[in-house]
């Protein structure tokens, strides 16, 4: 029963992300508009209907966004013990271990592993996921980064609305929250087959650093979060939640930011291909030991 299941969770996604890479094999699509559009439109619709509707505010600054926190600092501690023992630089290692793929892979797999229901903790996760990445890591790589234009990326000047609308208490009626609904429900997809194009650039010459990353990200995230779990109050669902989220494989927004600051992005590519290809047998394992516990 629970191979069925696993079955009919991953089959959705890998389906998807396969017909990104064979589309990508035939035609080599330039994905640089879609992928932007997720980023500044799509998304942030998604982001904003699920916090002004579902996650509230006290989600964001609940015992599930502080485990998420946890969970990307300590795993940039051991990232950057490993790199420190395997002499990486750490600006190349650590991204990628600290920040799993919660958007492509976190929130279809929770959806579809647990629901709709769980749809707000997926958000919060992937809120705080990026929040962090878009300040830490910009930071990280270039230190003349503006906050100002850091804080007014569309993500996060959308986080903010929907918290400040929220917190104001104002009301959006279901006529205008539809169209906004309608866009978000096109990142979900638009993420998985974006991420089958980028599988199409895995390079064999950097398979060790890639396969150090594909097997270091999951192994620290999901120890890191059944270390942490017990002494958060969370419920079944976010502890089911925050398992899968420690499960994924290396976000492919770590690779953008290394080409961007050119912080070797060859070998963080190899990370995060080789990471995301290596979910097919990791997203299942995960899965495994999710469903019996806390579906």
């Amino acid at each position: 029963m629970i191979a069925i299941r696993i079955f009919e969770i991953t089959l959705p996604i890998i389906a998807i992300v396969m017909a990104g890479l064979l589309y990508a094999r035939k035609f080599a699509p330039d994905m640089t508009v879609p992928n932007r559009l997720n980023m500044d439109v799509f998304i942030p619709c998604l982001l904003f209907s699920v916090i002004y509707e579902k996650a509230g505010v006290t989600g964001l600054f609940g015992h599930l966004a502080l485990a998420v926190t946890l969970v990307i600092l300590f795993s940039g501690l051991i990232a950057w013990l490993v790199s420190w023992l395997l002499h990486i630089d750490p600006k190349s290692l650590c991204p990628p271990i600290m920040f799993g793929n919660a958007g492509n892979l976190g929130l279809p797999l929770v959806i579809l592993s647990f629901g709709e229901t769980a749809l707000s903790a997926a958000v919060i996760i992937f809120v705080v996921c990026n929040f962090f990445h878009i300040t830490i890591v910009n930071y990280w790589l270039n230190k003349k980064a503006s906050l100002v234009k850091v804080l007014t990326t569309p993500m996060i000047m959308t986080v903010l609305i929907a918290i400040t609308l929220s917190v104001l208490k104002v009301e959006i009626s279901g006529t205008l929250l539809e169209p906004v609904r309608m866009l978000g429900n096109v990142c979900v997809p638009l993420m998985l087959f974006a991420l089958g194009v980028r599988l199409v650039d895995i390079r064999l010459s950097q398979w060790r650093l890639g396969m150090l990353g594909a097997l270091l990200a999951p192994v620290c995230g999901i120890a890191i979060v059944l270390l942490i779990s017990p002494w958060l109050e969370l419920t079944r669902l976010e502890q089911g939640v925050l398992f899968l989220f420690g499960s994924l494989p290396p976000a492919v927004m770590n690779f953008m930011f290394a080409e961007h600051y050119d912080q070797e992005p060859a070998k963080v590519a190899a990370m995060v291909l080789f990471g995301n290809a290596f979910s097919i047998v990791s997203i299942p394992m995960a899965l495994a030991y999710v469903l019996p516990r806390f579906a």
